[in-house]
């Protein structure tokens, strides 16, 4: 019925997407979700040429930066990937996912996102450790580093600052280090506060 992929599963999308009466929020997940999965890059890639141009503007679309586990997320990539997906890109971030392999528990802090990313995503998942109690510092440091996001939108002159700059909280940038210690200093509360409940 149809001569590919994307213009399938566009198809399907758009069609549940208007049977539901277009909700403010809805998440299509593309094959190439990476650009270590689109051939030969993302911009050139058909499959998400045919996904950007098919899928109706109301349809948010995840991606989850250069690999499926992304260290570093540039504007540079989410550039190019705006472009071609025509909308801002909803990343859905598994820099703490373990439910591929158990052994791998990352306790650090949010880090290897470059300031100013927020105005140019749709959204934001954070895909967590499988284990409950290991995601108080993932949350703890992505929150501090949202509210960062949220000063730099507010003062776009700090949005150049590198990220894990020393200056970190002076200058309203976001400082892993720092943000690391915060969540510490919130988790050890939080652990003695569980100890002092019954049955703690």
């Amino acid at each position: 019925v149809f001569p590919s992929l994307a213009q399938a599963q566009a198809s399907v999308a758009n069609e549940v997407y208007q049977e539901l009466g277009q909700p403010s929020v809805f998440l299509f997940c593309p094959t190439e979700y990476c650009s270590s999965l689109c051939s030969p890059s993302p911009s050139q890639s058909r499959y998400l040429q045919t996904i950007g141009q098919e899928l109706l503007p109301g349809i948010a679309v995840i991606w989850t930066g250069p690999k499926v586990v992304s260290q570093e997320l540039s504007a540079v990539l989410l550039e190019e990937v705006e472009a071609v997906l025509r909308r801002r890109p909803v990343i859905w971030d598994n820099l703490y996912a373990n439910d591929y392999d158990c052994r791998r528990v990352f306790l650090g802090p949010y880090m290897g996102r470059a300031p100013g990313l927020m105005s140019r995503l749709h959204g934001l998942l954070l895909n967590p450790n499988c284990e409950l109690q290991a995601n108080f510092i993932p949350i703890h440091t992505l929150g501090t580093w949202f509210q960062s996001e949220l000063g730099s939108c507010a003062h776009p002159d700090s949005a150049g600052t590198e990220v894990g700059d020393s200056q970190g909280a002076q200058d309203g940038s976001y400082s892993p280090q720092e943000a690391l210690e915060l969540a510490l200093l919130d988790w050890v509360a939080e652990i003695n506060q569980q100890a002092l409940e019954p049955g703690g």
